[in-house]
């Protein structure tokens, strides 16, 4: 079972942030990966590297992933997505980012396959249970700002 909570940035520790997220958009689509041990489509992003700021990894993931080269980030929130193991209960925590590119370097790089444009959110998930509510909170934001 799993369940996405939000938070304001900033109220939860640095140091539980444990990846970032980038929902991006590119010439007015939304840019989604493949990664090349999977067939389904996912946002952008990873895990924080030791001694890593998340804004920096926010900026790594997003170029390793999607070959972004000249982009605006702007951080959206903390989330958590809460896993009942049944014996041990989880939360994990990361930062939501919404990402604006201008460039794409034409090389895929590292473990990414594919990059995909869409107009909205595509439907074969690979994380079908989290990714939908990334997705409307970006939207969300988006509206307000």
């Amino acid at each position: 079972m799993f369940k996405i909570n939000f938070y304001k940035l900033n109220t939860i520790e640095d140091n539980k942030l444990l990846f970032a997220v980038i929902m991006t958009r590119f010439n007015g689509q939304w840019l989604y990966v493949r990664h090349r041990d999977r067939n389904t489509w996912e946002i952008p992003g990873g895990h924080r590297e030791e001694n890593e700021n998340i804004n920096d990894t926010a900026s790594r993931e997003l170029f390793e992933e999607t070959g972004a080269t000249k982009f605006r980030l702007t951080p959206i929130c903390v989330y958590s997505v809460e896993r009942d193991e049944t014996i041990d209960y989880t939360e994990s925590f990361g930062q939501l980012f919404y990402s604006e590119v201008e460039e794409l370097d034409n090389l895929l790089h590292f473990e990414i396959s594919e990059i995909k444009l869409f107009d909205d959110i595509p439907d074969n998930l690979t994380y079908p249970l989290i990714q939908p509510f990334l997705h409307k909170k970006v939207l969300d934001i988006l509206k307000d700002i």
